[in-house]
């Protein structure tokens, strides 16, 4: 179905044009800054604190706070906005605060390039980087929630089939990730964060007429299309069943969620341990508006209260895209979609330079030591190589998200992450606040994070007391992380009762 107006496509590829030549000018600058793989990783470019917390900001919020998540609030309403707009920020954040300064302290003296680099110098152990190498792979799924999120947008926005936008996407943006990496990114994604932060207020303030009679008024109209739209739970979602799923899950995910590599690794970009307060101050602000952004969802189903258009139904993630080009003016609708854009590449270029980095660093040159000799030159361009294997795998695994989605493409991303994380958090937690960590510690509670979170999510466990299963991946990543303390304390304690005797 074609939903923009001739004059909407003509304009959009205008502005798409100018912000791809935008984007490229950056690119070029930093790329002639760029000449290794720290480089690429760190940057040579002495940035301002303010706009690396801008960066930081643009590269937490992606394509699943503007694009996917508002979906999820338009079909279950108010229980969607608690668990993402309210009890997942709140951990997130304050997690974000404790621990930077630990995760920079340790970066900063070995010069780590990567989480799987920290993990692997932190306990002495070069299978655990290797291991956590690999477990990077899973951030995949992240990279095509963002694709198909664009692929959404831009094709609504140009009346373009889906594939030929996604494969556009695709090229486009690993192709200059090839060659900029830090050095460009900080300052595109300063630049996309200030857009963002406009178009944030602009889809916040899209909704105001509902407010007429009053906030009580507004939830009148929601209740009006669905009663359980008003409810803070809702039984027709298996990701907001009770409080459980809503608060106590969501609180424990977001606590882990900031153990990402291109989330905690940002702070290393800052040359100074002075700037990291002026860092996490504004990067804080931004991001606490955009998180609001999911709210958005309840204006989408006010306008679509059967979910369709024109006897159409609307799938999930094309929700906000659709309510975008149907709602505002050309000129309006198009400075938002920018946003949206932005969006997903602030997320997306940390990730492909976080993964390709990882993959090449953590798993390229020391499986390769003793056979091949690597040199900075060869390993810059095993990186680029890396990142048009990684494009290749988006396009497929994307296309297939497309096409045959399970309810969201967001599902599908969780699952992935949210393993990744959860096997990340203790290990961090621990190499930040413990003294004298036993490898064996991290290594039983990564390990059995990720069993629990896929044994959980796919045999759908139950979590007894609740209504929650493990067909919720926040579910099967909250348990995971239990888990996971569970078993890296025992170790901990057990070895250290073993020395002492």
């Amino acid at each position: 179905m074609q939903l923009a107006n001739p004059n909407m496509v003509l304009f959009g590829w205008i502005l798409v044009v100018l912000y791809a030549a935008g984007i490229l000018f950056f690119v070029i600058r930093g790329a002639r800054k760029t000449k290794s793989v720290d480089d690429y990783a760190l940057g040579t470019i002495l940035f301002s604190p303010y706009a690396v917390g801008l960066s930081l900001a643009a590269s937490i919020t992606s394509a699943a706070t503007f694009i996917i998540n508002p979906g999820f609030v338009a079909l279950y309403g108010i229980s969607g906005v608690l668990s993402m707009a309210i009890a997942l920020p709140f951990a997130a954040l304050v997690s974000l605060v404790v621990l930077t300064k630990g995760f920079r302290k340790h970066g900063m003296n070995v010069k780590a390039l990567s989480m799987a680099q920290w993990m692997g110098t932190r306990y002495e152990s070069r299978g655990y980087g290797i291991f956590f190498g690999f477990l990077s792979m899973l951030l995949i799924t992240f990279i095509v929630l963002i694709a198909v999120g664009l692929t959404k947008v831009i094709s609504s926005t140009l009346n373009l089939p889906e594939l030929y936008t996604l494969i556009g996407i695709v090229v486009f943006i690993f192709g200059y990730m090839m060659y900029g990496g830090a050095n460009s990114m900080v300052y595109t994604n300063t630049i996309q964060a200030i857009l963002m932060l406009v178009v944030a207020f602009i889809l916040l303030g899209s909704g105001y007429e509902h407010f007429s009679a009053g906030v009580h008024g507004f939830l009148d109209k929601l209740a009006a299309i669905d009663p359980k739209l008003i409810q803070t739970t809702n039984d027709d979602s298996f990701l907001f069943r009770d409080y459980f799923e809503i608060f106590i899950a969501q609180f424990i995910v977001g606590v882990a969620i900031i153990c990402q590599p291109h989330i905690l690794t940002k702070s290393l970009l800052l040359k100074s341990d002075k700037d990291v307060n002026k860092y996490l101050v504004t990067g804080i602000i931004a991001q606490m508006i955009f998180f609001l952004v999911v709210f958005v969802g309840l204006y989408a189903r006010l306008r679509f209260p059967d979910l369709t258009l024109a006897g159409v139904p609307i799938p999930m993630d094309g929700i906000v895209s659709t309510y975008v080009v149907s709602e505002f003016p050309v000129f309006v609708a198009l400075i938002v979609v920018m946003g949206l854009i932005s969006a997903g590449l602030s997320t997306l270029e940390g990730l492909i330079q976080s993964l390709s980095t990882s993959i090449t660093n953590d798993i390229i040159k020391p499986l390769s030591a003793g056979r091949i000799h690597l040199t900075e030159n060869n390993r810059f361009i095993i990186n680029r190589a890396v990142i048009v294997v990684m494009a290749i795998v988006t396009i497929f695994i994307s296309w297939d998200q497309l096409v045959n989605p399970k309810l969201s493409v967001g599902i599908f991303a969780q699952n992935g992450v949210y393993a990744y994380f959860s096997a990340a958090f203790m290990p961090i937690l621990m190499g930040m606040f413990l003294k004298n960590v036993p490898k064996q510690a991290a290594i039983a509670a990564s390990v059995t994070a990720v069993i629990v979170h896929f044994s959980m999510y796919y045999g759908q466990l139950p979590v007894p007391f609740t209504s929650a299963d493990g067909q919720n991946p926040g579910v099967a990543a909250a348990i995971a992380i239990i888990a996971s303390v569970i078993a890296g304390l025992t170790v901990f304690f057990a070895k250290r009762k073993k020395e002492v005797v």
